[in-house]
């Protein structure tokens, strides 16, 4: 049993859905927050779940999770410099790391002993378009992409205060559009996601020296067929390392790639028409389950995950609110 949060952007909630053994879907409560709500994140305790708003006031909303009903009690929320395209907790969940798009910066805020997240303590200009911000599995660095600059940075993460110092820059071919990134389970490679090319870039991780090198690149995301401009948004990985998929919104599709768990090489598998212009998705942590949302649909998809072969089949279909975009599951 686990259960879902999807939010909305354009109705200002956050919808809580359970989730049963068999993966089956059902809308338990719809949480009013106002205001654009679009990035989210579970803590590592997963007492708390934090949302960003990106319209005025700009703010983190600190909302506790029920430990029996896992529905969301708002506690507060804390002021934030910029429009936040994505938020993360490092590893240990003292901190809420932060990047804004529009504000071309990165934001560092403690969290309080009741969870809620504090004042904006330290501001980290960037290149244009900061875009994801997330600790390494170690918790020693923070690696964040600049879209604008074509930059995955690296950051040494001080963890007794929080503060962040330069380690080293990564950088993309001009006009890929870094944006969305993630480590594998054993935390040997990062996988890139770039949104202006539809690619994806294979990167090995050097976590003693805060280094990355790039083994694998611009390997396609896009279907047969595809025209007009490339719109990449997410990507995810199956807990077991062995599956890799990403979303596109011009097409409305997830392609799905298959690992090599020695090289981390993808080898494209295939697509899947899916939900609407397909913004953010989440795999469960079983990897039987993905769920997709559509911004323009306002449904929440369901898809089983073939454990061999990775292939995706339709299970169920939900409506939720206006503008879904991200999703977190709790376990």
């Amino acid at each position: 049993m686990a259960h879902v949060y999807v939010s909305n952007a354009d109705s200002g909630d956050i919808s809580v859905l359970h989730m049963a053994a068999d993966g089956a879907l059902q809308l338990q409560n719809t949480v009013p927050v106002g205001g654009n709500l679009m990035p989210m994140a579970i803590s590592p305790s997963q007492h708390m779940l934090y949302a960003a708003r990106r319209s005025d006031p700009m703010a983190v909303v600190s909302l506790a999770i029920d430990p029996q009903s896992r529905d969301l009690q708002r506690l507060g929320e804390s002021p934030l410099p910029a429009s936040m395209a994505y938020i993360a907790t490092d590893t240990t969940g003292r901190f809420l790391l932060a990047a804004s798009y529009p504000g071309h910066q990165l934001t560092i805020s403690p969290v309080q002993p009741d969870g809620t997240v504090g004042a904006v303590q330290q501001v980290v200009p960037t290149g244009p378009n900061a875009h994801a911000i997330m600790a390494s599995p170690c918790n020693r660095y923070v690696l964040a992409t600049s879209l604008g600059s074509g930059e995955l940075m690296v950051y040494t993460f001080h963890a007794e205060t929080g503060r962040l110092t330069p380690a080293s820059t990564w950088h993309a071919r001009a006009g890929a559009g870094p944006r969305h990134f993630r480590f594998d389970p054993a935390g040997r490679f990062v996988y890139l996601l770039n949104e202006l090319d539809g690619t994806v870039d294979v990167l090995a991780w050097d976590a003693q020296q805060g280094r990355l090198t790039r083994v694998q690149s611009s390997v396609d995301i896009l279907p047969p067929g595809f025209t007009g401009h490339p719109w990449a948004a997410d990507l995810h990985l199956t807990p077991d390392g062995r599956h890799l998929y990403t979303s596109e919104r011009t097409s409305s599709t997830l392609a799905h790639f298959v690992v090599d768990a020695v090289t981390g090489h993808v080898t494209l598998r295939g697509h899947t028409v899916v939900e609407a212009q397909p913004r953010g998705f989440a795999i469960d942590a079983t990897g039987q389950h993905l769920l997709v949302v559509g911004q323009l649909s306002h449904y929440l998809s369901r898809h089983a995950i073939d454990r061999e072969t990775g292939q995706l089949t339709l299970r169920q279909r939900l409506p939720v609110r206006q503008g879904p975009n991200w999703v977190e599951i709790l376990a």
